[in-house]
C-alpha cells in the first residue's frame, strides 16, 4: 500500500472493473483487489461481477457467505484511498455508507504530517504483528512459535484466525518450491498409489498362496491404518481441549 492515500471519485472507480485492475469500496474506503482475485477462496468471478461497487451488502449477505473479521482484516491490505468527499458525503446521506464512519482526514500526496504521526501507508501484516504479536509471515515460523511464549487461548485465538499470505505462495524461506508440491489435481493421488498398492497385493497374495488369506490381511490392513489416521488426527491434530504441550502443539 503507498504511503499515501488518494481520493476517488465514482466515475474514476467504475474505471477499474477487470481482472488486470479491480477496485471496491466499503462505505468510504476504495480497495485495489486486483493481486487478490486469483487468492479468493469464492473465485475472482464473484469479485469481478462487483468490481466498481460498495461491497457492504455483499460481505454481509448470508445468502452468499457471511465474511468473518478476518476477511475485512485482509481487505484492508488493499486500501488504497478514499471516495472522493462529496461522492461519501452524498453516499451518507442515501445511506450507502450506513454503519461506515468518514475519515476525519483525507490524505494526499501533498500532506505534511507532524513528527511521530502514523503513516497511513503502513501495511496491515505488519500492523497485524505488532498488534497480536503472533507470528511474521516473512520470517521462518518454527523459531518463532518455540520461543513466542504464547499462551494456550492466544495460540488457538490466532491458528483460527486466518492468515493471509500476499507476498506468493509460500513463504520466501522455501524459495515458493514446497507449497505448489503440496497441491495436486484430485486423480493424482490414485494415480500414484494405485499401482504400488496392486503390485504389492498381488505379490503378498503370491507369497501367501491363500487368496482368501490375503483378502482377509487386506480388508485387516485397511481397517488397522483407518483406525490409527483417525487417532493421529481425533487426539494429535485436535487436542484443543488438552493441556498446551509446545513440543506437541508444534508436531501437529
Amino acid at each position: 500500500m503507498p504511503a499515501n492515500l488518494h481520493e476517488f471519485s465514482a466515475a474514476d472507480i467504475r474505471k477499474h472493473r477487470s481482472a488486470e485492475s479491480c477496485y471496491v469500496t466499503l462505505g468510504s474506503k476504495v480497495y485495489n483487489v486486483s493481486n487478490f482475485l486469483v487468492n479468493h477462496p469464492g473465485g475472482m468471478s464473484l469479485i469481478l461481477n462487483h468490481a466498481g461497487t460498495d461491497l457492504g451488502d455483499v460481505l454481509a449477505d448470508a445468502a452468499i457467505h457471511r465474511h468473518s473479521n478476518a476477511a475485512y482484516e485482509i481487505l484492508e491490505e488493499y486500501h488504497i484511498g478514499f471516495v472522493d468527499s462529496e461522492v461519501a458525503s452524498k453516499a451518507v446521506m442515501d445511506g450507502w455508507s450506513k454503519d461506515q464512519p468518514m475519515p476525519e482526514r483525507v490524505y494526499t500526496d501533498t500532506d505534511t504530517r507532524m513528527e511521530g504521526e502514523q503513516i497511513p501507508g503502513e501495511t496491515e501484516r505488519v500492523k497485524k504483528y505488532h498488534e497480536h504479536r503472533f507470528l511474521d509471515l516473512n520470517k521462518p515460523l518454527f523459531p518463532q512459535l518455540w520461543y513466542g511464549g504464547f499462551t494456550r487461548e492466544f495460540y488457538l485465538q490466532e491458528v483460527h484466525r486466518p492468515h493471509y499470505y500476499k507476498a506468493g505462495e509460500s513463504a520466501i524461506l522455501f524459495g515458493n518450491i514446497l507449497e505448489p508440491l503440496s497441491k495436486t489435481e484430485w486423480y493424482l493421488v490414485p494415480l500414484i498409489w494405485f499401482p504400488p498398492v496392486i503390485y504389492a497385493t498381488i505379490t503378498a497374495a503370491a507369497g501367501l498362496g491363500n487368496n482368501m488369506m490375503a483378502t482377509a490381511y487386506w480388508v485387516i490392513g485397511l481397517c488397522l491404518w483407518t483406525l490409527i489416521e483417525y487417532t493421529i488426527h481425533r487426539f494429535l491434530f485436535h487436542i484443543d481441549k488438552y493441556g498446551f504441550n509446545l513440543f506437541i502443539w508444534v508436531l501437529r
